[in-house]
């Protein structure tokens, strides 16, 4: 089989340039040393070969180019990331209201239970369950917050810290409030080692061993939470319950029933009254600009 001139050339140059191809840096190079002019089958394998070089290359080109897109794309997740929480949204404090009232017990309040404190010699608190502590029908421990109606308002978290403090083997106060973030400093006053154990549903839960005279515990909780519990692990009658919000507008109604909430911008808000043992009841208000809003709750007994 003979080939004219001509093509004798093109396949001379295609040897020629297929055997001077070099990769990029840092990944291969192929040189043909065993060229046989004339050879029909040899010609053929150098166009294969060459062929395939070159798709290996582009596709070495679009890995590369790939892995630049995808670094990218991590670059902008991170920035995303390490972006700072917005900051507070302003209130004019020449428009703030207040909201105040009472949380009241319905019908007849059951006798407080009696906790036997026996097994530590080191607990002389006083021996009372405090599930429901009502004074003439006016409802202590109740968590009343802002529920709805702040929308996506955002506020500065309080510096300084909130005080749990055990003493007489008991959690002082029964009910808390915490803004999320916001630091809890736990105390221990008593002459016996307390075990603090929150049990969330939402946060994070841990405990932690606090013998007498130690340092105070510093913990926060990321997460909105009502009704979290605490109790403690050596001590099965210590009890308590701690509840994060997102917004300063909450309080905790004292033994006689009563509570206010101080600063509350100009709206339309749902307000929540929580009780550990007597379930949740809300109310549907508006306050208007410098309004001073009495708003009460009544509990029915279980």
């Amino acid at each position: 089989m003979r080939q004219s001139a001509a093509a004798r050339g093109r396949m001379d140059s295609l040897a020629e340039g297929a055997s001077r191809f070099r990769a990029a840096p840092g990944s291969f190079s192929i040189t043909f040393n065993h060229y046989k002019k004339g050879d029909i089958m040899n010609k053929k394998a150098v166009w294969i070969i060459s062929v395939g070089v070159l798709a290996l290359s582009a596709l070495l080109v679009t890995s590369a180019c790939n892995k630049k897109g995808s670094d990218q794309e991590s670059n902008k997740m991170e920035q995303k990331e390490a972006t700072p929480a917005p900051s507070a949204t302003p209130i004019d404090p020449a428009t703030v209201g207040t909201v105040s009232g009472q949380a009241k017990m319905g019908g007849v309040a059951p006798k407080p239970a009696k906790i036997d404190m026996s097994q530590d010699p080191a607990c002389k608190g006083t021996n009372e369950a405090e599930a429901v502590v009502a004074d003439n029908g006016n409802l202590a421990n109740v968590f009343v917050y802002i529920k709805d109606g702040l929308g996506s308002r955002t506020f500065d978290v309080p510096k300084d810290p909130v005080v749990l403090d055990q003493s007489g083997c008991k959690y002082h106060p029964h009910v808390l409030g915490v803004m999320a973030g916001q630091t809890v400093q736990i105390k221990n006053d008593d002459q016996t080692t307390h075990n603090i154990h929150p049990t969330p549903k939402d946060n994070r839960e841990w405990n932690e061993s606090q013998p007498p005279a130690a340092a105070p515990i510093e913990k926060n909780f990321a997460r909105e939470e009502i009704m979290l519990p605490v109790k403690c692990n050596q001590h099965p009658w210590m009890k308590m319950y701690i509840n994060v919000v997102k917004t300063p507008f909450y309080a905790v109604t004292d033994k006689s029933g009563k509570y206010e909430i101080k600063g509350l911008p100009p709206g339309d808000y749902t307000i929540a009254f929580v009780h550990e043992k007597l379930g949740e009841q809300t109310q549907k208000i508006t306050v208007a600009p410098k309004d001073s809003k009495t708003v009460d709750q009544t509990f029915k007994a279980e």
